[in-house]
């Protein structure tokens, strides 16, 4: 698994991610279920964290301050989607960019064709830096245009001239041919941290040794 860090903090596996989507369930007289709905949709993270002495200090601060606004951390994508896939020739057929001097784990990518709000498949084109591989299903996306985290639903193989890639939940905000898809490390996940459970850290002989749980839930 690729190392993900919150607040300076390395997030330990296994972590949780949880799609909250509320859905109304209705059971007619012929007793069929209908389920419906409202569009609703954020993700909600739960990990823990390994706690060392260098770190405390971070930590601690963010157990308090600016908890009522949002902030931003980079989002863990699964193991499947980050892991190599070689081929035959013992090549890495993970998707990356063929752009020179590209930071192959921070891209951007042009939206080809504009979507309207609601759709579930979106299309970006090459542009200037070239984009191909596979995109694994599972992989966690999102736009320029908004902070809303989107998740592929199935894989995506891209080419020269560009590709289809299927997300969900449905697209919360329209998208033009100005706007951008992120991907890899630039897909940032803003959240509030869940003060359900609030704590502070505990610390024995001033060595921090317990922070909890740690919840976050999207901000959308």
């Amino acid at each position: 698994m690729k190392t993900y860090y919150y607040n300076g903090a390395q997030i330990l596996a296994p972590f949780t991610i949880t799609s909250n989507e509320p859905m109304f369930d209705m059971t007619t007289i012929s007793l069929k279920t209908q389920r419906a709905s409202q569009g609703a949709q954020r993700w909600e993270l739960s990990f823990d964290i390994i706690a060392e002495n260098s770190n405390q200090a971070d930590l601690f601060v963010s157990s308090f301050k600016d908890i009522e606004g949002a902030n931003t951390m980079i989002m863990p994508q699964l193991t499947s989607s980050t892991k190599p896939r070689y081929n035959s020739s013992g090549e890495d057929t993970l998707y990356k960019t063929g752009e020179v001097g590209a930071n192959l784990n921070e891209i951007t990518m042009p939206i080809s064709v504009a979507a309207s709000t609601g759709v579930t498949q979106v299309y970006i084109g090459a542009g200037t830096a070239v984009l191909t591989g596979l995109m694994p299903k599972g992989t966690f996306i999102k736009f320029t245009n908004s902070d809303k985290l989107y998740v592929t639903t199935s894989d995506a193989n891209f080419a020269n001239s560009g590709s289809a890639i299927d997300i969900y939940p449905r697209l919360k905000k329209t998208l033009s041919t100005s706007d951008n898809i992120v991907l890899k490390d630039l897909v940032q996940f803003s959240y509030y941290r869940d003060i359900s459970n609030q704590q502070g850290i505990t610390f024995t002989d001033g060595i921090l040794s317990n922070i909890g749980q740690i919840n976050l839930i999207e901000a959308v």
